[in-house]
């Protein structure tokens, strides 16, 4: 079982490759289309419902492309849609979230200080809370509110900080981060799965039965797609945010978070007017780099990134902590690991624990016992570059004990 865990990890690192690599292709393309739109032109010489051209050049040749607000008054033999950009990027995303933080829950999803839940209950939350989302965010741009398009942004706000702060009373902060990019995320992928492509679909129909388009479909399908560039930025923070505890793992973790939300905001709307020819707006960027020192300002009070120590291993790592190879792991852990992850780091240059990891109690050890044994036991990445010297035979060792522990529960 325990080469389980080394399947589980390239199984891990396969999807979040598929992950990066369809969500690079959606963001890009969102990215140049609302560039697209916000550049167009409006000429004289356009055709009857042209509503825009722009003039581009890349890769050696020239581009003319007009925009339709509602379609053109005859179809063309073959139309590009943009949608599986979008639907790739959320499947490969939630496969990510079922590979690490469902399948690990006890490790990266429950945080018993936080809330005492057993995993499958917190799994049924982390589910219910993203189709909640949706359909919460759908019922108010279809209300009354949803005709002011900035008002409902700014209770689209309240909404995620309102979440933020809910995650993070019941995760453990890396989920809780990883949980609000995904809630947001499945938002702007649902836009495109209810709302964008159906009403697309409907205009052409339409053309093809020889009937007049409703203009409402593409003004609503507008809408969506704006409030998706505005949380694309945010979303992106969130999914990298589990490398930097110190996001993640302090005491105003969910301030942060609304606070990168309007970080958001701020770099999109400088990229939207510059794109739109109506100016530069500086102020953006000084706005912007607030908002930065604040949140690294708030990730330093309290100095705590881990919490405080816990005494005793939870049950699922127990076995860990009683394997006869334990206290010699130990030893070996407080000679080649502690100085970097520790509570009080003593190595040159790294004033707190990398990525929040602490190993010098036994829970913690413990607790890390599955990662230890893939980055120290499996592989070397672990001191880096070997800075410790950690011996082949000490690596035997952490993979004698992670095995062996595993062995005497099958």
């Amino acid at each position: 079982m325990y080469e389980f865990a080394i399947a589980w990890e390239w199984l891990a690192f396969a999807a979040r490759w598929l992950h990066v690599v369809t969500a690079i292709a959606w963001i890009g393309s969102s990215f140049y289309f609302i560039a697209l739109d916000l550049g167009l032109v409006k000429r004289d010489h356009l055709p009857p419902g042209a509503y825009g051209e722009e003039w581009q050049v890349h890769g050696g040749g020239f581009y003319h492309i007009q925009k339709y607000l509602v379609a053109p008054t005859t179809m063309p033999e073959h139309l590009t849609w943009f949608k599986w950009e979008s639907y790739m990027t959320w499947l490969s995303g939630f496969a990510m979230l079922c590979i690490v933080y469902y399948g690990g829950a006890d490790l990266f999803l429950i945080d018993r200080h936080v809330l005492d839940i057993s995993a499958t209950t917190a799994i049924v939350i982390s589910l219910a809370s993203l189709g909640i989302g949706w359909v919460l965010y759908d019922l108010l741009c279809k209300s009354p509110i949803g005709k002011n398009t900035w008002g409902l942004m700014a209770l689209l706000y309240v909404v995620l900080v309102a979440m933020a702060w809910g995650y993070t009373q019941v995760f453990t902060g890396r989920a809780a981060f990883l949980h609000l990019g995904a809630f947001t995320a499945t938002i702007m992928s649902a836009n495109v799965f209810f709302i964008i492509i159906p009403n697309q679909k409907i205009v052409v129909a339409d053309l093809i039965a020889g009937r007049t388009p409703d203009p409402k479909l593409g003004a609503q399908a507008k809408q969506r797609s704006l409030h998706n560039n505005y949380l694309t930025l945010p979303v992106i923070f969130f999914m990298l945010s589990n490398h930097y505890p110190l996001a993640f793992a302090t005491a105003f973790n969910w301030i942060i978070a609304a606070l990168v939300f309007l970080m958001g905001v701020t770099i999109r709307h400088w990229f939207n007017t510059t794109h739109a020819r109506k100016g530069k707006p500086t102020w953006t960027w000084i706005v912007t780099a607030i908002l930065f020192i604040l949140i690294m300002w708030l990730s330093t009070v309290p100095k705590v990134l881990t919490g405080e120590e816990r005494a005793e291993a939870a049950p699922a790592f127990k076995r860990f902590a009683d394997n006869a190879h334990f206290p010699a792991v130990k030893d070996t852990i407080s000679t080649r690991c502690s100085m970097c992850h520790a509570a009080e780091p003593v190595y040159e240059g790294i004033a707190r624990a990398p990525n929040g990891v602490i190993l010098e109690s036994d829970a913690e050890i413990a607790a890390r016992a599955r990662e230890i044994y893939i980055q120290a036991g499996r592989s070397h990445a672990m001191p880096p570059g070997n800075i410790t010297d950690m011996t082949a035979d000490e690596r035997r060792l952490v993979t004698a004990w992670f095995e062996s522990a595993v062995g005497e529960t099958q």
